[in-house]
């Protein structure tokens, strides 16, 4: 579908779903950061959009020499990653209990984390690097060095999973969404809060969009604390698949795996548009650049897209980060049970027990339509249906 232009403050609004759709508190905080001065062109909304702490889930941000830690939010570097395997459907065994148990035993989730550290030089030859860059961290952080150790490769709660999928071909994927965990939570709460001291912000129609300056050492700061905790993001998920992966070659001698595709959906990147450098931030939004590939997933019983940019300058060549949820966690909680959940995973090797049942795809919006919605932004490549779902 075309966007809708609704207009905004200091810029307008492009929408890519009906305005007369989106919650009044969604539409409340798109007009507030509608009105940044720093704002560039129109800010952009993705077909998934719904109210989110800090900005809306679903927007992307374009700023001229600002970036907002709030509107990035706590986790950042969250995305996805997935991989196409040489399996198909009639490998796998008839009962997936297992195989499901024996992925969970590799990659604790919720506030689980490794005993020993699980991340090896067959996922990145740089690790003395990378860990020499912690203690040039914010200060309020270096005692949680063990911790960021230890969570290097874990998947976390909420909305993260790990999946085995099926594409129309039946050939068999691993996908999974995770992000920088506790140490990229500890990271943002810092310069959420330091930000909202600063003086050119007092004004804000909203706290929470409190923003950094170029030039000024708060930004510094918070961009090279930004930038290590989204490769943390990166490195997780990549420690993960093959952690995962690794169980499948014990399951399945054969498989080959083909490239990995990964992408970030909550992140702050430098990029130019309608020729200008702006920072742009994606808060549940994937970078959708022409010819680039990336991940759109719906629920934990409806499936999941993978997908090829197609360019759209409107959208700051980007697309949604998934199906969006239409009702928060409590109202699900107070709307569903545990035999809903078990009707609408139905197929599914998962949990389905009552502290997942915040994630039930009912309540989610319609990944069909969001997808209907953006056909000007990506074109699928493949449609997956997950047959195990791991959530913490």
């Amino acid at each position: 579908m075309a966007a809708t232009l609704v207009r905004g403050q200091n810029v307008d609004i492009r929408m890519w779903t009906r305005p007369d759709e989106v919650e009044e508190f969604a539409m409340r905080q798109l007009q507030n950061i509608s009105s940044l001065p720093w704002a560039f062109k129109h800010i952009a909304v993705m077909p998934d959009v719904h109210y989110g702490k800090g900005a809306t889930v679903g927007s992307v941000i374009a700023l001229r020499d600002a970036v907002s830690p709030a509107a990035v939010g706590v986790d950042i570097g969250c995305g996805m990653t997935a991989v196409r395997t040489s399996l198909t459907a009639s490998d796998l065994p008839e009962t997936l209990r297992g195989l499901r148990s024996r992925m969970e035993a590799v990659v604790p989730v919720g506030f689980g984390q490794h005993k020993a550290t699980a991340f090896t030089e067959r996922d990145a030859s740089d690790w003395g690097t990378f860990w020499r860059k912690f203690d040039d961290l914010t200060p309020v952080v270096k005692a949680r060095a063990d911790k960021a150790l230890h969570q290097m490769g874990t998947l976390g709660g909420g909305n993260h999973f790990l999946e085995v999928c099926l594409d129309g071909d039946q050939r068999v994927w691993v996908m999974l969404h995770s992000g920088s965990r506790g140490i990229g939570n500890e990271l943002a709460q810092h310069h959420i809060a330091v930000a909202r001291t600063l003086a050119h912000n007092a004004e804000l129609p909203d706290p929470d969009l409190a923003v950094f300056l170029s030039g000024t050492p708060e930004m510094a700061a918070y961009r090279h604390d930004l930038y290590w905790a989204q490769d943390y993001a990166r490195r997780n998920r990549a420690v993960m698949l093959r952690l995962v992966c690794d169980v499948l070659r014990g399951e399945f001698p054969q498989i080959v795996f083909e490239e990995p595709i990964s992408a970030h959906h909550n992140y702050v990147s430098e990029e130019n548009h309608f020729g200008e450098d702006v920072l742009v931030t994606r808060k549940g939004a994937i970078r959708a650049g022409r010819g680039e590939l990336g991940i759109i997933p719906g629920s934990m019983g409806t499936g999941s897209y993978i997908v090829r940019g197609l360019g759209n300058p409107d959208s700051f060549e980007s697309a949604s980060h998934g199906a969006g949820r239409r009702m928060s966690r409590n109202k699900a909680r107070k709307t569903f049970t545990t035999k809903d959940l078990a009707d609408q995973t139905s197929g599914v090797e998962c949990r389905k027990d009552s502290g997942v049942v915040d994630e039930i795809p009912g309540a989610y919006k319609d990944i069909d339509t969001v997808m209907a919605n953006q056909s000007d932004l990506v074109e699928v490549v493949a449609k997956l249906k997950q047959v195990v779902c791991i959530k913490g």
